[in-house]
Parts: structure tokens; sequence; C-alpha cells
């Protein structure tokens, strides 16, 4: 009797994965390499329990949890009384987007001001050379900056960038440009990291957030890399009580 293509892929599979198994795990496989190869592209009718039953040779209850499983794990949508279909593939947005703070604020529709507090070349300490990647005592460039929103300070950005990596960083007026677009159109971002942590405030960052020392901080340390090279390092210090970060995934409803 001749196997039908579905046949050998499972009895490949079985041989690859030994007599001990199950055979409902080598039903989803075979669905799965017809779904990653694109032979079934989203939307795709898959076979039913029935014609699984008759065309693989297995039992009911094996398809059924072939199927039940794959739908579970995001694979396949299940309509009752019509079928099963491959699932579109979702989008996702992270967590975590460098973004511009002044784009931020604008988009509130309220006003973003900068106030610059340090401007200045300086030697990097043995923490700043390592995040930069840069040896102990490295020139580096530091920039220390309140961004406020509506004239209330919203966050303490202190910032230190590998020269090599934006040569004009010093000579920019942050008032009214942010380090984020300057160095966004400088060294094109390739990739970055984030650390979160709640913080209570230092004695100077409440003075500049006009804060208590009781009050709780969100600090957010960020590294920035354009290609291979890690372009600025961050501290991002933000008052709890004016601050919360926020990620939506998938389409919401208007309702």
């Amino acid at each position: 009797m001749k196997r039908s293509t579905e046949q050998n892929a499972i009895l490949k599979w079985e041989t690859v994965e030994g007599d001990n198994a199950p055979l409902y795990a080598g039903v989803k496989q075979m669905i799965l390499d017809r779904i990653q190869s694109g032979e079934w592209p989203p939307k795709h009718r898959v076979p039913s329990e029935n014609e699984l039953v008759a065309e693989l040779g297995v039992s009911k209850m094996t398809a059924n949890r072939a199927l039940r499983e794959l739908a579970n794990e995001g694979e396949l949508v299940r309509i009752q009384g019509v079928g099963s279909f491959v699932a579109e593939r979702k989008g996702y947005s992270e967590l975590f987007e460098v973004r511009n703070i002044a784009e931020e604020i604008d988009e509130r529709g309220h006003t973003h001001q900068a106030s610059v507090i340090v401007l200045a070349q300086e030697t990097a300490a043995p923490d700043v050379a390592d995040a930069l990647g840069l040896p102990i005592g490295a020139p580096v460039f530091h920039s220390l900056i309140v961004h406020s929103e509506n004239g209330v300070p919203v966050q303490i950005e202190d910032r230190f960038v590998n020269p090599e990596a934006a040569p004009g960083y010093l000579d920019q007026d942050f008032t009214t440009l942010t380090p984020n677009a300057y160095l966004t159109a400088e060294a094109p971002l390739s990739g970055s990291e984030h650390i979160v942590e709640a913080a209570m405030p230092q004695p100077w960052e409440c003075k500049l957030l006009v804060i208590l020392r009781t009050e709780p901080c969100l600090l957010i340390r960020r590294r920035t890399w354009s290609s291979k090279r890690v372009v600025s390092f961050a501290r991002l210090v933000y008052p709890g009580n004016r601050y919360r970060l926020e990620s939506r995934n998938g389409k919401m409803s208007e309702d």
C-alpha cells in the first residue's frame, strides 16, 4: 500500500524520535513543517480531525490532541463547525523603545523644556568606561539635562557619550535639540539595552526634580549601539508619581 507524503513525514519523525515518541507530536510536527515552509500560508484550512484520521491512519484522539495543542500554541485558529486554519503571524512591539522625550511630551499636547546642567569633556570613571567599552580614563562627553513638562521636571538625563561616535556632541544646543535626536541622526541606532529598577533619589537629584527625599523614583539605565560600537550610556531618573511605563500589544477595541 502506497504511503502518503504526510504518512512518510510521520514515519520519518518516529524514526528520528524513537519508539517512545507520542504519535500526536508527530502529527503536530507534520502540520508545523507545512506552516513553516510556507506550503500552508496564514488562513489556509488544515485537514480536519476526520481527514487526518483517514489520511494518516491515526486515531481521532491523536488528531484532536495535535490540533488542540497547535491552537493553544497560537499556530492554528479553530472555528467550531467550520474547521482549523493557519493563524496570522502576530506583530509585536518592544516594551522599551528608544524615543525622544520631547516628542513624547509633544504628543500629549504639552510643552517640553530642557535645562542643561553639565555639558563637558571628562575622563571615564571605571563604571562609565565599562559601559562604553572604553579604557578607564579615556575621554568621554558628559551631559546632564533636566527635562520638564509644562514647567514640571519629569526626567534627569545623565548621559555619557563615546566621542568617536559623535564628535560634535559638545557643540550642540540641547535646549532646542535633545541628545536622543542628535545621536539618532549622527550614529543611527542598531541596538539598545535597558535596565529598570526602583530607586530612592540622591540629594542632588531631589533638588533638580524638586521632590522630597522620601519620594521613590524610576531609574532606567540605557545603553545604545550603532553597528558594533556603544554610542552612549545614560541614567534616566523619573519621579515615580510623574511617570509610568506602558506597552500595548495587538489590536485594541474602541468600544
